[in-house]
């Protein structure tokens, strides 16, 4: 595994924590948002 793998999996892990809080705190009426902005976010960084 390299370093540009790593990197991808510890940024996948960021954004999919950051989702899972955002679902939890804005209920799962806005999940596909949510789900949205995440691949938005991964995407943006270099996913």
């Amino acid at each position: 595994m390299g370093i540009d793998d790593m990197k991808e999996k510890a940024s996948d892990a960021g954004i999919q924590k950051a989702g899972d809080a955002a679902e939890q705190k804005a209920g799962s009426d806005h999940a596909d948002k949510i789900d949205k902005g995440e691949q938005a976010a991964d995407k943006k960084i270099g996913g």
